[in-house]
């Protein structure tokens, strides 16, 4: 039974082939196994699992080539991509020699975030380690790479299988014969929306999806190749397309080798639609497994590859007053962006969405004080660049050592995301030390709704009155001791004239029963307004 080959040089080669990267030094093994992307980073050097390709994104120099090599080459890595064109020195050949880490060449126009979700997409299949093992006509099912370049042998042409939006799926590995669209459609896994309006100008799309027969299209403007297109469908459900670059029509039998592998793609995507739902319940089990401890966490652990080194857990939700029928939506896209934004630089790190939160296991280059403020900045360029609009929140849980500390971590991450989906203030990311005040007054506050116990302290006591005289006896003590004790700034935040914000101190320590001068009554007035306002209680 044939398979595909999974997470080794050789996968990455045929699939991306010359269209994207090209090998400019050193012996290629197509069986090494590829455990991950990293990029380059002198300043925080990434985590490199065995066999890493590691991005040498903004490398050029021979010397500096020369040394990530060797740098690479101590961490066990696989290969080296950098951009073209590269200054090929005796240095950089014997680094290659040495380190025997393959050095490969990036086409200039494809952009490096580009070509880690490429090279992440092809490598994700063993992220679970989940292979069934099945096969539909000889490629592993839901392969759609291995299903272009087949369509591509029987077609003679360079294939692209793409979705309703026009994204591209998959590609065969030849498309350096097509022309410069094709490429750059595949550069951008995109096809560009000039050539998107012109086919909906030309009705192309209305035609394809509304037949059963391949559609060709010629004089396109700027496009060498003529295109043969069909529609890829399973009953009355259309899943995409397949497009293939030409220089004429399709002769007969071609044309029909076209239709019936149309059918096993329509196979393939549902095929893989299916089994990325099954990994997205799997990895959704592993990481609350692992989040919550216990003695399957360690197996949990493993299959994740977070199994050691030390790391923390992340947890993102939506402030308190979001729209519910959106909630869920939204929280399903940010757990995509979020598994999406870390598995750029962060190969072990493990997402899913569990119980309406977002946990992210993200590892750690060290465990001390720095590496806290980098978990904090990996938050806040999330954030950055999904924008405000979103309402994301994110708490994040102290450092552990290693897979049995995360459950401590996730309960850190917990209370500090609970803070902040309950907090009126700006704040987007907190570590649970930050608001460790504000977590212990919510907690109190749970403590006391678990006993069924009510405030009955000097606040309670004004606060009845206010509500038998309309008073405003809670909101002057309050701006008092906001104030610290500053008559004229608080009486000027309540806008009335300090004799009479003197007179309300007097009434309020007759009604409460509270003396103002005793720093203990301070204290206890204080505590009790904050729980009034944690339990809204007015």
């Amino acid at each position: 039974m044939a398979q595909r080959p999974r997470a080794t040089l050789g996968r990455v080669i045929d699939d991306l082939g010359s269209t994207l990267i090209e090998v400019i030094a050193g012996d290629v093994d197509a069986g090494t196994e590829v455990g991950g992307v990293a990029i380059h980073d002198p300043i925080d050097p990434p985590v490199m699992p065995e066999g890493t390709l590691l991005l040498g994104v903004g490398l050029a120099g021979a010397e500096e080539i020369a040394g990530v090599l060797r740098e690479a080459g101590a961490a066990g890595a696989a290969g080296l991509i950098v951009r073209v064109p590269i200054e090929m020195s005796r240095q950089v050949r014997e680094a290659v020699e040495e380190t025997g880490v393959a050095l490969f060449g990036l086409t200039r126009g494809a952009s490096w975030a580009q070509v880690a979700a490429m090279l992440r997409s092809l490598l994700a299949v063993d992220d679970l380690g989940v292979d069934d093992g099945e096969t539909l006509a000889g490629a592993a099912a839901g392969d759609l790479f291995a299903m272009a370049n087949a369509v591509s042998a029987l077609l003679d042409a360079p294939v692209t299988i793409e979705d309703l939006n026009s994204r591209v799926l998959a590609f065969s590995a030849n498309q350096d014969v097509a022309d410069a669209p094709r490429k750059e459609t595949v550069l951008g896994r995109q096809v560009p929306e000039r050539f998107t309006r012109e086919l909906e100008r030309r009705g192309v799309f209305r035609e394809m999806y509304g037949s059963d027969r391949p559609v060709y299209v010629a004089n396109l403007p700027g496009v060498d190749l003529p295109r043969v297109a069909v529609r890829v469908s399973a009953g009355d459900e259309i899943l995409g397309s397949i497009w293939a670059a030409v220089s004429k029509p399709l002769p007969a039998e071609r044309e029909q080798a076209l239709l019936d592998s149309a059918t096993l793609v329509a196979l393939h995507m549902l095929r893989q639609r299916a089994g990325a739902d099954v990994e997205r319940r799997l990895q959704a089990e592993l990481v609350a497994t692992l989040v919550e401890g216990g003695p399957t966490a360690p197996e949990a652990a493993e299959r994740l590859g977070v199994a050691t080194g030390p790391s923390c857990v992340m947890a993102l939700a939506l402030r308190e007053g979001s729209d519910a029928s959106a909630v869920e939506a939204e929280l399903q896209r940010v757990s995509g962006a979020f598994a999406l934004h870390l598995g750029a630089t962060h190969h072990r790190s493990a997402v899913a969405l569990v119980g309406g939160v977002v946990y992210g296991v993200v590892p750690l280059a060290r465990r001390d004080p720095e590496a806290d403020r980098r978990a904090v900045a990996i938050a806040r360029e999330f954030l950055d660049r999904i924008g405000d609009h979103s309402g994301v929140v994110i708490g994040i849980g102290r450092s552990a050592a290693d897979a049995t500390e995360l459950p401590r971590s996730r309960a850190d991450a917990d209370r500090a995301l609970r803070v902040l989906r309950n907090g009126p203030g700006p704040s987007r990311v907190a570590r649970a030390e930050d608001v460790w005040a504000a977590s212990l007054l919510l907690e109190l506050g749970d403590l006391m709704a678990a006993d069924r116990q009510e405030l009955a302290g000097a606040v309670a006591r004004l606060a009845a009155y206010d509500a038998r005289h309309r008073g405003e006896m809670v909101e002057t003590l309050r701006a008092w001791l906001d104030a610290f004790g500053d008559v004229a700034a608080a009486a000027a935040q309540l806008h009335v004239h300090p004799n009479t914000f003197r007179y309300r101190l007097r009434r309020i320590r007759q009604i409460a029963e509270i003396d103002l001068d005793d720093p203990e009554a301070r204290f206890a007035a204080m505590l009790e307004l904050r729980l009034n306002s944690n339990t809204r209680l007015r």
